[in-house]
């Protein structure tokens, strides 16, 4: 290997074939950039050929050319295949009344004629020919018992005696309400989603009792109270799940924008409010989390430095979005089809060892990264954006091909909060920060409850009926 030229001492023949040499390089380098650059071009031309096969092979098949508008390639979740139409049988004729599921009678009315109608001779016994169900709700009004507590002198020791309250069960505290209305109550306003004036319309038209919005308001302010360290379990059994699921969406408190986040696994929803930034996230999860954080690519989620699994809905959802934006490009409907087949065979993979679903998940990371590739540098390619966001999130996209119990959507987090949802379209939010904790709160109870399919009104009862401590 020759010794490097020393510049200050050399001299200027060698400076000059020093230049020649850099000067010949650099024109090789220049003519091997050219044709590499031919070679890549060539290679995309193939790709879009190919890509536009792909569309026109899917066109073909489903018969026409663009798909019309608001439709979504096969594969996307939830969407079922077409299927041919059914011959019916013939029509059964059923017996009257088939369908109607007959209740167990409370009360039992007996018609019976006492004489004939005929000849007036007195009738005893008879056949059972016909019956008939008639459900009535009555309208039953508030019973309102006053506790009466007397004080009496002993006349032994002359000590006086005044009994406790003797109200377990019956009050929460110091309270007026019974546990079974401050369980309706409740129960109206978080279950059913009722305003506070509805609720006020119907205890008085069905049970004749009339109360204050700041009644109605503090019976779930109690509810809540007293579902405090149910609450708390509820997120501490979250941050000790090995998946969990989040989400948010928007909810005013005293006309301020802020947001509501959800945080669920199969049998616990845990709601707090907070902003939107990851603060709320670290507080919700707590430091000592392990699990598998699915969520979508909002960016709070994208800095959790966890594991992680991102939801495959909101992707092919991007892309059939892209699809309709530029409906003309077959190209685009090509790489689009292929993603959604891409996800449809990794939902395919059954095998138990764990060695061999690791390898499944690097197949299918190293068939998406080819896909996304040949896009990546090209300013103008309308699938660049989507490109370069599976590249960033490569490793977090198949964590479900790994780990069966790992969902691929984050279905889940949006389902829960789709009540809450609701009440927001109801009432626009909350007025004070006293009343987004009690709604909060409230929202974590009879979320949980709704997901373990129990009876939300008998459990709030059986919650207030405890033992208070």
């Amino acid at each position: 290997m020759d010794a490097p030229l020393d510049l200050y001492g050399a001299s200027r023949a060698e400076l000059a074939d020093l230049i020649l040499a850099q000067r010949d390089r650099i024109a090789e380098l220049e003519q091997r950039l050219v044709r590499q650059a031919a070679d890549l071009a060539a290679q995309r031309a193939v790709i879009a050929d190919l890509s536009q096969q792909v569309g026109q092979a899917l066109a073909a098949l489903t018969g026409d050319d663009p798909p019309p508008p608001g439709t979504r390639p096969p594969g996307m979740p939830g969407l079922k295949p077409p299927t041919p139409p059914r011959t019916r049988a013939p029509h059964k004729r059923r017996a009257r009344g088939y369908g109607r599921r007959r209740l167990r009678p409370t009360h039992r009315h007996i018609h019976a004629y006492a004489h004939c109608p005929f000849c007036q001779a007195a009738l005893a016994g008879g056949t059972i020919r016909r019956t008939r169900e008639v459900i009535e709700v009555p309208r039953v009004p508030a019973v309102v018992t006053e506790h009466v507590y007397l004080e009496r002198r002993c006349p032994a020791c002359h000590r006086r005696c005044l009994p406790g309250p003797g109200l377990a069960g019956a009050v929460v505290g110091q309270g007026r309400f019974g546990v079974g209305l401050l369980a309706l109550i409740t129960w109206l306003r978080e279950e059913l989603r009722r305003p506070v004036a509805a609720v006020q319309r119907y205890l008085a038209t069905v049970h004749d009792l009339a109360l204050s919005v700041g009644a109605i308001v503090g019976a779930s302010a109690t509810v809540a109270a007293k579902a405090a360290p149910l609450v708390a379990q509820t997120q501490a059994a979250i941050r000790a799940s090995p998946v969990v699921h989040a989400d948010e969406t928007g909810w005013r408190e005293d006309g301020v924008n802020g947001y509501a986040w959800t945080f669920s696994t199969p049998s616990q929803r845990a709601f707090v409010h907070g902003g939107r930034d990851k603060g709320v996230l670290a507080a919700a999860l707590g430091e000592a989390f392990s699990g598998v954080l699915v969520s979508d690519f909002y960016s709070v989620y994208t800095s959790y430095e966890g594991r992680h699994q991102y939801c495959w809905a909101h992707l092919l959802r991007d892309a059939d979005e892209l699809v309709e934006r530029h409906r003309d490009d077959a190209a685009v409907a090509g790489w689009a089809a292929a993603l959604h087949a891409l996800y449809a065979r990794s939902r395919t993979v059954r095998k138990s060892e764990p060695r061999a679903r690791r390898q499944a998940q690097r197949r299918c990371e190293a068939e998406l990264a080819a896909l996304c590739r040949p896009f990546l540098g090209i300013a103008t390619a309308p699938q660049r954006t989507l490109c370069e966001r599976i590249e960033r999130h490569l490793a977090e996209l198949f964590g479900f091909v790994a780990d069966p119990s790992v969902p691929p959507t984050n279905n889940a987090a949006e389902r829960s909060l789709r009540h809450l949802v609701t009440a927001r379209k109801i009432s626009g939010g909350t007025r004070s920060a006293a009343g987004t904790v009690t709604k909060m709160a409230l929202a974590t109870l009879f979320g949980t409850w709704r997901v373990q399919g129990r009876d939300p009104l008998a459990e709030c009862r059986a919650l207030l009926a405890a033992p208070q401590v």
